[in-house]
């Protein structure tokens, strides 16, 4: 199976687990679109749910398949939310953002009752080592890009904007011997407003590799 096949196996098993009713958080990024497509099919077929997402171009993909999607900023609560992420280790703890989107992404992932992260067997790994994606205040940029390096992880900035308009770039850390000790380092950064290390977000995993689709979830 090819990785774009994978990831489609992943999302349409995690979609599976959405009830009628619903309100589904949609997140962004090649492997989230998979979900989009197979939660539009369902909804074709009868299945009555709400959606919010996690940025504007998973917004304007899920209209233009019929989903009704609410503003985020009226809801106090998600039942279920279903996203991509970059890496993810046996703990369930990934690195998210390659999209851009960490930073909605996260606060949408703490308000889900629920997440599912949905990956093919790629981004299974034994330690994550990715780099770490951050959003910056953008009148802070050349302090929190000293402060990054400070702690050992030079960050290159991208050359797209965040949905808030924010500077984002890519913190190289390498091996992360410690990620909630990294996370708390990070979340303390004066004008680092995110950051895609998600340690206690994801309830469930599925992955899809070469044709098995396995599920693990937090004890």
């Amino acid at each position: 199976m090819t990785t774009d096949t994978d990831k489609r196996a992943a999302a349409i098993a995690a979609v599976a687990e959405i009830q009628p009713g619903m309100l589904v958080g949609l997140g962004t990024g090649s492997t989230a679109a998979y979900a989009v497509a197979a939660l539009a099919e369902r909804v074709r077929a009868g299945l009555r749910i709400t959606a919010v997402v996690t940025s504007k171009a998973t917004e304007t993909l899920a209209q233009s398949h019929g989903i009704t999607v609410l503003p985020f900023d009226d809801v106090p609560q998600v039942d279920l939310t279903i996203d991509g992420v970059d890496q993810i280790d046996p703990a369930l703890r990934a690195i998210k953002g390659g999209g851009g989107a960490m930073l909605r992404e996260k606060i949408v992932a703490a308000a889900s009752t629920r997440m599912i992260a949905i990956v093919d067997g790629s981004k299974r790994v034994a330690q994550l080592d990715r780099a770490i994606p951050v959003e910056i205040l953008p009148f802070a940029r050349a302090f929190v890009l000293r402060r990054l390096a400070e702690l050992g992880g030079p960050a290159i900035l991208r050359a797209t904007r965040s949905d808030q308009d924010n500077l984002l770039a890519d913190a190289a850390f390498g091996p992360i011997a410690d990620p909630a000790a990294l996370a708390a380092e990070l979340s303390a950064i004066p004008g680092l407003l995110g950051h895609g290390l998600f340690l206690d977000e994801i309830d469930a995993t599925c992955i899809a590799d070469d044709s098995s689709t396995v599920w693990l979830k937090r004890s």
